[in-house]
């Protein structure tokens, strides 16, 4: 038996932001949709440290290997000049269990795959005529989100707002030169991003809603990023309620962890009420958007089937490209 082991400068070779690496996710979101998949998940919260653990699989049906995520996100470490988010993949033979790879991606993937995810919600549910883009929140993610964005609709402007002045210019410069002369400007609180936004992308591990109903406006889509764990919180559970359409990763999993928790227990939302599933859009079973100047929220709270996906996607580039350390066991 061999395994592979792939440093994060090997994968960031073979795994990119593109139309493949989101094809690869949207394939995975219709399997399941399809009832093809397995998805089990372990949050190991670590409030000391303003702290979090997240273990996350998937198997799909059909794919040769699946993969085991073990992602953390730690959101003091910026003040110790470390990243807040870290991590690793494991890869496993579907049909032996025999383990196949480690992907030592210090989260990069993760990263990839939530991005990817992003991008197939706007794919779907925002409008075509997008001007000005808000993104709430300035870190890795906030960064992601832009560039999934990118690969699925052209815009005019870019708002951000974070609580932090500091990490809002450092993410206007960083993102700058990836936009090709889209203007980007701090914006002066989140009610003012919200309100002259088409297209809202939260990406914050707040704990307090920011987001108000009486700020959305005909023909917004809010893609809500942050809440993934039952106690992060980005959207009033009324921004919900006021939504024409509501759209999810997982309708199990986002009445247990996410934004459509907090509607449930504020008795807005009943886990009956309608909500859609991103695989049932991909799986062309349901329409995306249906007007211009409906109000759509897609809440993501992250799939095990997403790891599988970009993980698998990661070994088979690395493979052919030659790339890893090989070892017996």
């Amino acid at each position: 038996m061999h395994i592979t082991i792939l440093k994060e400068s090997e994968i960031r070779q073979c795994v990119a932001l593109n139309p493949t690496s989101i094809a690869a996710v949207e394939e995975a979101f219709t399997a399941l949709f399809q009832g093809k998949a397995t998805t089990p998940i372990m949050s190991i919260p670590v409030p000391d440290h303003h702290g979090e653990m997240h273990v996350k699989s998937a198997y799909i049906q059909g794919f040769d290997s699946f993969a085991v995520k073990i992602a953390s996100g730690f959101f003091d470490n910026p003040k110790r000049g470390l990243p807040s988010g870290s991590g690793l993949m494991l890869l496993f033979h579907s049909e032996t269990g025999f383990p196949q790879a480690v992907l030592l991606d210090n989260g990069y993937l993760t990263h990839v795959r939530t991005g990817a995810a992003g991008a197939i919600a706007a794919k779907y549910l925002a409008r075509e005529d997008i001007h000005t883009v808000g993104i709430l929140g300035a870190g890795r993610q906030a960064r992601f989100q832009l560039l999934a964005l990118q690969q699925v609709r052209r815009f005019q402007r870019v708002l951000v707002y974070a609580r932090d002045p500091e990490h809002v210019r450092a993410y206007i410069a960083d993102m700058q030169a990836h936009l090709g002369g889209i203007p980007i400007e701090p914006a002066p609180d989140a009610e003012t991003l919200v309100r002259q936004s088409d297209i809202v992308i939260t990406t914050t591990p707040s704990t307090t809603p920011i987001v108000r109903a009486e700020w959305l406006h005909p023909g917004l889509h809010i893609t809500a990023v942050g809440a993934d764990n039952g106690y992060k919180q980005e959207l009033y559970p009324e921004v919900l309620a006021r939504a024409d359409r509501r759209v999810c990763d997982l309708k199990t999993q986002v009445f247990r962890l996410g934004e459509h928790m907090f509607a449930l227990k504020a008795g807005l939302l009943t886990e009956n009420d309608p909500v859609d599933e991103l695989g049932e859009l991909t799986a062309g079973v349901k329409l995306g958007r249906t007007s211009p100047d409906e109000i759509t929220v897609c809440d993501l709270t992250g799939v095990g089937i997403q790891d599988t996906a970009i993980a698998l996607l990661a070994y088979r580039k690395a493979k052919e490209a030659g790339l890893g350390l090989v070892i017996g066991s």
